[in-house]
């Protein structure tokens, strides 16, 4: 059975109004990144820090999986898919995809401040709270704050090597829905080995230079159904 490595970015969960960050109307409008993403504006203003994940967890609970998931999910049945995702949602595992790395932390999991969850993307402390909220004073079993399981500006990616690891494996690389501005994960393709086709589903233009990328100019939904068609 043939790899499929899928990139996922903001851009596949924005069609189950999952507000995104840089698009117009998005969360960076709202709130400044550094201070609700970033690991300085987490010791600077904890409380503020827990607000905006409650919100962000919330906002997720009403969020259903769209036709975009669905197809990655679907395409389990042909190929041996490896989703890694730059979003903190859950809508790939609802939609029915059994290998998921999450580069960026998930939003249904809090984790001890003062943990060990290090380079080798150890998980042994991390909680799954789903859908609650988290207070200031909610403390893990160690004594410490709990806090967003969530990878902070700041921050090392303790999954990019997974991720790194399973597009070199690839035979075909699928990117949806992602900038490709945000490092490391922006740098992931170039991971892909030689002769793998790389397809890029997205709306607008993506930075990205490389003879094997066939663009789909598209949303996500009505991309994926393109690229399956070109399957």
């Amino acid at each position: 059975m043939k790899r499929l490595a899928v990139l996922t970015g903001a851009g596949v969960s924005a069609e189950s109004g999952f507000a995104t960050f840089r698009d117009a109307g998005g969360l960076w409008e709202q709130y400044d990144v550094n201070d609700v993403a970033s690991i300085e504006g987490w010791y600077r203003n904890r409380q503020l820090v827990l607000q905006f994940y409650n919100e962000r967890r919330a906002q997720l609970k009403d969020a259903k999986p769209n036709a975009a998931h669905l197809a990655i999910a679907g395409l389990e049945k042909s190929y041996h898919v490896d989703v890694i995702t730059q979003n903190v949602d859950n809508l790939h595992e609802r939609a029915g995809s059994t290998h998921v790395v999450h580069l960026h932390g998930e939003l249904t999991k809090v984790r001890p401040e003062n943990g060990v969850y290090d380079s080798t993307g150890s998980e042994n402390e991390v909680i799954d709270v789903g859908y609650s909220p988290v207070i200031l004073g909610d403390k893990a079993p160690n004594g410490s704050q709990l806090r967003p399981h969530i990878v902070f500006f700041g921050e090392a990616v303790p999954k990019i090597e997974t991720a790194i690891d399973l597009v070199s494996k690839a035979d075909i690389l699928l990117i949806v829905g992602s900038s490709l501005q945000v490092y490391p994960a922006a740098g992931l393709y170039r991971y892909a080995p030689h002769g793998c086709p790389i397809y890029v589903i997205d709306p607008k233009p993506v930075p990205i230079s490389d003879p094997r990328v066939t663009f789909i100019q598209d949303v996500a939904t009505k991309g994926m159904e393109k690229f399956i068609e070109m399957l």
